[in-house]
């Protein structure tokens, strides 16, 4: 046991500890992480299944739900692309392409048209999302 006071100091300065980053930026990355939404399957598969329902939805939620996909596609595509090489295939590969498309159209003015381009987003979304569940780059998901 050593004797109080006989504590061995470092023989070197140690030196002092600097951010890695300047401090706008270390402000940026705390506020993306603490704005950033885990990704959810089962919201996806609510939203795809809201979509492409017998009963299309109204108005209002219609467009909602149309936004909500885009972003769900958009994290898909993240997914998708940041899979190895070797976990997409030609089906895939349209299918991103497909969500990229979709996803920078505007909502059709005409109701019917409207609807039609919502169930190709929930369309593209559910199979997008099983496409990346059976390549084992998502988790499974109800």
């Amino acid at each position: 046991m050593t004797a109080p006071g006989t504590v061995q100091r470092f023989p070197r300065p140690v030196p002092r500890w600097r951010p890695p980053l300047p401090k706008g930026d270390l402000e940026a990355l705390r506020d993306k992480l603490q704005a950033w939404q885990p990704f959810d399957g089962d919201a996806v598969l609510d939203d795809a299944a809201a979509a492409l329902d017998d009963v299309p939805p109204a108005t209002g939620a219609a467009e909602a739900i149309a936004e909500r996909l885009r972003g769900h596609l958009a994290r898909l595509v993240t997914i998708a692309a940041a899979a190895e090489e070797d976990r997409r295939d030609a089906a895939t590969a349209q299918l991103i392409e497909q969500a990229r498309t979709l996803s920078a159209e505007d909502a059709p003015g005409d109701r019917r048209q409207a609807i039609g381009h919502l169930r190709r987003l929930g369309w593209t979304a559910g199979e997008l999302l099983d496409r990346l569940v059976a390549a084992r780059c998502l988790r499974e998901v109800a």
